[in-house]
């Protein structure tokens, strides 16, 4: 049944959104309220889950790499968005997250290149200035946005999409870490609602190769 379906769906898809990830330390549950969201089953071979209820779009007004208030909402309006929470100095999964989404978009023509928005919001952004993001971004692809702010604000608006962070601190080492969560989210051109949810750390070039054309028509993979 289609609704037993949904509510299996959901439970997993909220117990993905409670996981934490250090970038190199253990995951840990997360003490942030998140909401569950239902979502449509999928095949296995599916890498991206399509959300029965999509994402609104967070009201986010940050600082991207220039120094320039980017307001999220208004600057993506209309554009296929790939959504990423995530730090520079992160040793593992930030990096690979958006390594596989630059390979990706690689693969694409030209057109399709310059349609598509892949923003990384800092969850340190202490240490992730504006000149700091801007360089590693570059690294990446200097067409992706880096944007940084206010830790509450970034905090408030990764919960409207169910994805978790906590405030970077020291671990036992010495050496600061930041608890967030793994969730790739798109943004559909036609409704700029969040569809599509990917985990960052398990989705490879391929798979977002191969999903990225019908992201950009704001289809569903």
């Amino acid at each position: 049944m289609r609704t037993q379906k949904t509510l299996i769906a959901s439970a997993l898809l909220t117990a993905a959104a409670l996981t934490l990830s250090a970038c190199g330390g253990s995951d840990q549950d997360s003490k942030a309220d998140t909401n569950p969201v239902s979502v449509e089953s999928q095949p296995e071979r599916k890498a991206g889950t399509v959300l029965d209820r999509p994402f609104t779009k967070p009201d986010l007004v940050l600082t991207d790499t220039r120094g320039e208030s980017f307001d999220l909402r208004a600057k993506t309006k209309g554009k296929p968005t790939l959504l990423y929470f995530g730090y520079t100095n992160c040793p593992d999964v930030c990096p690979l997250t958006m390594g596989n989404l630059a390979q990706a978009k690689k693969q694409l023509p030209k057109a399709d290149q310059e349609q598509l928005q892949v923003i990384l919001v800092t969850t340190d952004p202490e240490r992730d200035t504006p000149a700091s993001l801007g360089s590693w971004l570059k690294a990446q692809d200097p067409a992706f946005t880096g944007l940084t702010g206010d830790f509450a604000t970034i905090q408030a608006g990764a919960r409207q999409l169910g994805i978790a962070i906590d405030p970077p601190k020291k671990n036992a080492k010495g050496k600061v870490e930041s608890m967030h969560g793994k969730q790739v989210i798109a943004f559909s051109p036609k409704t700029d609602k969040g569809y599509v949810l990917y985990n960052g750390d398990t989705t490879t070039i391929d798979q977002y190769a191969a999903d990225l054309p019908k992201l950009i028509e704001g289809e569903a993979p």
